[in-house]
């Protein structure tokens, strides 16, 4: 036997032997259902209604199970307890991301939301960055935008936005009287010219801007492409990255919504910038972020990512969060009747404001109860674990993901009764924010799970939370929502379970009645309107700058 033939033996050896395990669970890692050789369980992985079998699974692994699939270990978390315990405690090893092959080609691995932690990734960093072109390192870069950020969506900042919310809520609520058939573009058009004052310093005032659609459709379809099976069998299996694009249709695609996101993003980040060294620039996000630029040496491109970022998370979410709270009111129609006495008691015929707030618990728990029963990341983003760990007498291995499973929670019957119900009185004794919900050394007295945990929670979730307020307040005060009916004269009823697919969902388009609840509270929107309208100039944005606003000076160097 020649040497070459020899060399070729021990090499087909030492791959059989390396991956003669592949597929199947050690005994040292959590359980979870049974697994197939080579696959383990990516053949039992749902393609529609993931969270539903996920939620299966929880009831019969407990806490904690895994899934082998493939070269990869999915870890999920259950329970408050787990969560708290990992993603909160141990925050320090449970924060980065798996590698999301398909969303970091969407993302030119430039999205924050994604950025991973490879170990040993600066020693590879020069070869691994000419093979896949697109992993950013979780470390200084995370830490400075994370830090940047927080600077301008801490719990004092997030006061001064106040005028923008008013704003932008005001318009909204004309919207549903001048033309209730669009509500949902009410909706959307709210949140993101909201976003867009806020991270770009202009609001977004037409219905039809081919930009808001742009984003709104973009984000779908990243959401969609990030949690298809395709993405999935190519990280359980990476050598598939490597097959040409012509012969992988979703990589193809993924590259080409890239083109069009970056566009998008990029032009916006270039155009505010021009602005802000000019000084011509309404206060926004992006006058520390060209700040920090400046400081940090970052690229336009990843400038362009962080603020696209955060215009993708105060725009989809919000609206995502909305669409379920009017798609209950109309299949819980009790409580939207104890929600307007609750208003009419505090407010009688005059505005909602967030000064109402506190006397407004039903209505508080209106905005608690929407993120719990509908909540728009449906199983988290996973994160991912950096060094091997244990739990519970487990072993979680490094690499793995940990996927925080938030419909599971969220519809666990040993925490809330009867889960599917919308029953705002869950949090009548409950009066903290999210945020303090959320840091609460008790995870039992946490409100819900959609601002995620540890240090990937959301920092907007101050600015969130008062968004929702004032929107459920405002629409309950001034409308009523009913079921419209069909032809043959009968109710129709939409049904909660039917959800976009995708990493982030949203209740699928629902047909509703509004209903003005009376010409009295008609007058008062219509007023409402003009006298801040009158703040505004031709083109619909600001005269000038809101009092109150808390800003950083941008200090060339």
């Amino acid at each position: 036997m020649s040497t070459t033939a020899i060399i070729l033996i021990i090499l087909i050896s030492l791959t059989l032997y390396r991956f003669r395990n592949l597929g199947s669970r050690p005994k040292s890692y959590p359980p979870g259902p049974p697994t197939l050789p080579v696959i383990g369980n990516l053949h039992q992985m749902p393609k529609q209604r993931p969270h539903l079998q996920f939620k299966k699974w929880a009831e019969e692994y407990g806490p904690i199970y895994s899934l082998i699939l493939g070269t990869k270990v999915m870890i999920v978390l259950n329970s408050d307890v787990a969560i708290k315990d990992l993603l909160d405690k141990r925050s320090g090893i449970y924060s980065s991301r798996p590698e999301l092959y398909l969303g970091q080609v969407v993302s030119g691995g430039l999205r924050m939301l994604l950025m991973v932690c490879l170990p040993g990734m600066n020693i590879w960093r020069g070869l691994m960055m000419k093979v896949i072109d697109m992993i950013q390192e979780y470390g200084e870069t995370w830490r400075m935008i994370r830090r940047t950020v927080h600077n301008q969506l801490n719990i004092r900042a997030a006061k001064s936005y106040i005028p923008y919310q008013d704003l932008e809520n005001r318009q909204m609520l004309l919207g549903f009287l001048e033309r209730p058939e669009r509500w949902q573009d009410h909706l959307r058009r709210y949140t993101n010219s909201l976003t867009t004052q806020m991270v770009f310093g202009f609001r977004t005032t037409d219905l039809d801007d081919p930009k808001l659609h742009q984003l709104f459709n973009g984000f779908a379809h990243f959401s969609e492409i990030i949690n298809s099976p395709t993405a999935a069998v190519i990280d359980v299996f990476p050598f598939l990255k490597y097959i040409p694009d012509a012969l992988l249709p979703s990589k193809k695609r993924a590259r080409q919504l890239h083109e069009r996101e970056a566009e998008l993003y990029v032009g916006h980040w270039l155009n505010v910038k021009k602005d802000i060294q000019n000084k011509t620039a309404k206060p926004c996000i992006c006058v520390d972020l060209v700040q920090s630029q400046s400081t940090e040496g970052f690229s336009d491109k990843l400038a362009a990512y962080i603020s696209g970022s955060l215009l993708e998370a105060g725009s989809d979410t919000t609206n995502a969060t909305l669409v379920g709270f009017v798609q209950a009111m109309l299949c819980f129609p009790d409580v939207q009747k104890k929600a307007q006495e609750e208003l009419d008691g505090v407010c009688g015929n005059r505005f909602p404001t967030m000064e109402d707030e506190k006397e407004m618990q039903y209505i508080r728990g209106c905005v608690k109860e929407s993120m719990r029963w509908m909540p728009t990341a449906i199983l988290g983003v996973p994160h991912a674990v950096i060094k091997d760990d244990e739990y519970m007498g487990y072993r979680i291995p490094k690499g793995a993901g940990v996927m925080w499973n938030v419909w599971a929670i969220h519809n666990d019957e040993k925490r809330f009764y009867n889960p599917r119900e919308f029953d705002p009185d869950r949090y009548k004794t409950d009066f903290q924010s999210a945020a303090e919900a959320a840091l609460n050394s008790d995870p039992a007295q946490r409100d819900h799970f959609l601002f995620g945990a540890g240090r990937r929670v959301c920092q907007g979730m101050h600015i969130a939370e008062r968004s929702l307020f004032l929107a459920i307040s405002r629409l309950l005060w001034a409308f009523e929502f009913h079921k419209p009916v069909n032809e043959k004269g009968e109710e129709i009823t939409p049904d909660p379970e039917d959800l976009t697919e995708g990493l982030l969902v949203v209740p699928r388009s629902f047909p509703i009645k509004v209903v003005v609840r009376s010409e009295e509270r008609a007058d008062v929107v219509r007023k409402e309107w003009e006298r801040i309208g009158g703040l505004l100039d031709e083109g619909g944005q600001w005269r000038k700058v809101p009092e109150g606003m808390v800003w950083k000076e941008y200090v060339p160097l």
